[in-house]
């Protein structure tokens, strides 16, 4: 039986995400697995993958093929790095610990490379917005401006009270006069 590590569409029309499994090569594409390791989101950036690396690797060891697709997600999360690294292990090159110092090494510098590539996308979308919809303006100017327009407008009607009530003394003694 020929073991297949491949991807199995799922979502709905011109919005697919997909699933990865281990399955047989003769069932149909979206048909029997044997085991789900992970989902892939090509929709968003950058896409998103979830893998479970272990099962994955285990079944790189069994013989599983993966497809190109598959190959290359197995690539970026390391399990084919991890394979190398086993090799290197069963021949002699080197020990069990320095393989997987050498493993999480690689996985932090991939890490960092993703989230690097994050901060790109995110700054390139907010200054498209920026130019699309322009700078929004800092609240905290209108706030300040907010805060002397009432204050100017206390001052003023205080002024204006105190005005009234003169006003209204001295029509008071005219009228005790009259």
């Amino acid at each position: 039986m020929s073991l297949k590590i491949r991807l199995q569409r799922k979502g709905r029309k011109k919005k697919p995400f997909y699933q990865i499994v281990a399955a047989d090569a003769r069932a149909p594409r979206d048909g029997k697995f044997i085991q789900k390791l992970g989902i892939y989101n090509p929709l968003t950036v950058p896409a998103t993958i979830e893998l479970d690396s272990n099962a994955a690797f285990d079944w790189l060891m069994k013989g599983a093929q993966p497809t190109d697709t598959v190959r290359a997600i197995l690539k970026l999360k390391g399990v084919y790095y991890r394979k190398h690294l086993q090799r290197g292990v069963s021949k002699g090159a080197f020990d069990q610990e320095t393989a997987d110092k050498m493993l999480a090494e690689w996985l932090d510098a991939k890490s960092a490379k993703i989230e690097k590539r994050k901060e790109a996308s995110k700054n390139a979308l907010e200054e498209r917005r920026a130019k699309i919809f322009g700078v929004a303006p800092v609240k905290e100017e209108k706030v300040e401006e907010v805060v002397e327009e009432v204050a100017t407008e206390e001052v003023a009607t205080e002024e204006t009270a105190a005005e009234e009530t003169v006003a209204e003394t001295t029509e008071n003694t005219e009228e005790k006069d009259a």
